[in-house]
């Protein structure tokens, strides 16, 4: 495979998963966290530190936008929930490893 397919195939790749991520509404960050060891946040951080490697400038809120499909404080108030109590010592538990 070159390069330029095998590029073309990672970012339909992850334009798919950011997809899933906006229907997976259910799916709290702090669930993806306990799970997996990243969220949306994280790919809205990895988005905007490869673009600025790339000299291009874009803000926390920009980068997040792209990921949640709308500004984060609306995201935030449509869909999160407060963190249960297990959820909590899970995330604290995890970060001590």
């Amino acid at each position: 495979m070159d390069d330029k397919t095998r590029t073309e195939l990672e970012a339909a790749t992850f334009r798919r998963l950011v997809e899933h991520l906006r229907e997976r509404t259910d799916v709290q960050n702090i669930d993806l966290m306990n799970l997996a060891g990243f969220c949306r946040n994280c790919l809205s951080k990895w988005y905007r530190a490869e673009a600025e490697e790339r000299g291009i400038g874009l803000s926390d809120p920009e980068s997040r936008e792209i990921v949640y499909g709308m500004p984060y404080d609306e995201w935030r108030k449509k869909y999160q929930k407060e963190a249960s109590a297990e959820q909590k010592a899970a995330f604290d538990a995890a970060q001590k490893h």
